[in-house]
């Protein structure tokens, strides 16, 4: 095991310890005055410049923790289709590629930039098959219903009358963009998924939007199939980074380029799954202590771990 991921999956320090600091330090007080959300989408355009600023390799690292922290994917069946959603560069579908060879990997996200970094990284790779099986196409689950090849009406109105979560705000947009040229035309859809990823995603998307977009989730999911959840928790030090001016709602953030960030606690991510209809199989905090050295400054990282599934 390498020392990186050695350290992500390790807990350094109580996060209880942690929110009492930060609560006592009134430096620190703006981050809990109440505010009202904004009411903006997902900013396609801003994460266009985000992944076309860094689009060098530097930046570019595989989330080889996948398989240790959601096991599932390494036995799971032959053929099985999983959905990432919001892929970025590519960072979670390469290893998971490299690592199951029968795995088809459906991904999208809403910036045709990321989805080019993403192909570029997938092809440049030592993995033969994987440009066979890595299918991108560029879609915001933040305000429209996925698309109709995922699940078709029959199958999705099946799936909608199972869940109790209402879909209000979000759009049955219809686009021809999936870049999918596998699919054949007497098929009514590819049966759904039965694996999503929402790695370090749903945090970009507005507070607002998140029960709809999670809904949609499962909405494409098989029964029994399973979620696997990473994002950023509650205290987390790029949290406590941002400026009082950078403050647009409870616990959102927006940066100087114009994206988003939430930062979750567990009762928060708990009330948006169970909402959606997901039964909880894991929830909990990483917490994890990394050194900068040219700086001499210990970072106190909070992540939350998640999955869930779709009830049988």
């Amino acid at each position: 095991m390498s020392s990186e991921e050695t350290e992500y999956h390790s807990n350094d320090f109580e996060w209880d310890e942690l929110r009492e600091r930060i609560e006592n330090d009134p430096k620190l007080n703006y981050h809990f005055l109440p505010q009202s959300s904004s009411s903006s989408s997902l900013d396609s355009q801003s994460w266009n410049h985000f992944h076309a600023r860094h689009s060098t390799g530097k930046f570019f690292k595989e989330r080889r923790y996948l398989f240790k922290e959601f096991p599932e994917l390494a036995s799971s069946e032959k053929k099985s289709k999983l959905l990432e959603v919001g892929c970025g560069n590519g960072s979670t579908a390469l290893p998971i590629l490299r690592c199951k060879e029968n795995i088809l990997v459906f991904a999208c996200d809403c910036s045709t930039e990321a989805l080019d970094r993403a192909t570029e990284v997938i092809h440049a790779s030592t993995v033969v098959s994987a440009r066979d099986r890595f299918r991108p196409f560029c879609w915001d689950f933040s305000t429209c219903r996925f698309p109709k090849w995922l699940m078709c009406d029959s199958c999705y109105e099946t799936s909608l009358h199972k869940q109790n979560a209402s879909l209000s705000g979000i759009d049955n947009c219809e686009r021809d963009s999936t870049g999918i040229t596998s699919l054949k035309k007497s098929e009514c859809c590819i049966g759904g998924m039965d694996f999503v990823t929402l790695i370090f995603t749903l945090s970009a998307v507005p507070l607002h939007r998140m029960s709809a977009a999670i809904a949609e989730c499962f909405s494409v999911l098989k029964p029994g199939g399973l979620l696997f959840f990473r994002d950023y928790g509650l205290y987390d030090m790029t949290m406590l980074r941002f400026e009082p001016d950078q403050k647009v709602g409870f616990r959102e953030y927006k940066r100087s380029d114009g994206t988003r960030s939430y930062f979750f606690s567990l009762d928060i991510a708990r009330d948006l799954f169970i909402g959606a209809g997901f039964i909880e199989v894991e929830l909990e905090y990483c917490c994890v202590k990394s050194i900068n050295r040219r700086k001499q400054k210990t970072m106190h990282r909070v992540w939350v771990h998640g999955k869930f599934q779709k009830p049988m």
